[in-house]
């Protein structure tokens, strides 16, 4: 083994490096995909009508949609917490 090098410490930065540099971000955008409502995208142009789908209508994301948001969003701002408590608590 190398001295120089303390592998226990570096696959712990790689892992929360990891999850946290590409997770959240990922996670994020499952979120606002959970708010999209379904059958596609509000205020697009319907093909060959010349009017725009969201005119008339409010279209509003389900129940589970704006459930599954919720957790993803709770997930994100409980993982902000805790960095920033660890970053106050360890220094």
């Amino acid at each position: 083994m190398n001295s120089w090098i303390n592998l226990n410490a570096l696959w712990k930065i790689v892992v929360i490096g990891l999850l946290m540099g590409a997770g959240l971000p990922a996670l994020f955008a499952v979120g606002l995909r959970a708010l999209v409502p379904r059958g596609g995208t509000v205020g697009s142009a319907q093909a060959g009508t010349g009017t725009e789908a969201g005119a008339g209508a409010t279209a509003s994301p389900a129940l589970l949609g704006k459930l599954i948001a919720g957790l993803c969003f709770a997930a994100i701002l409980a993982a902000m917490a805790w960095g920033i408590y660890s970053i106050v608590h360890n220094s």
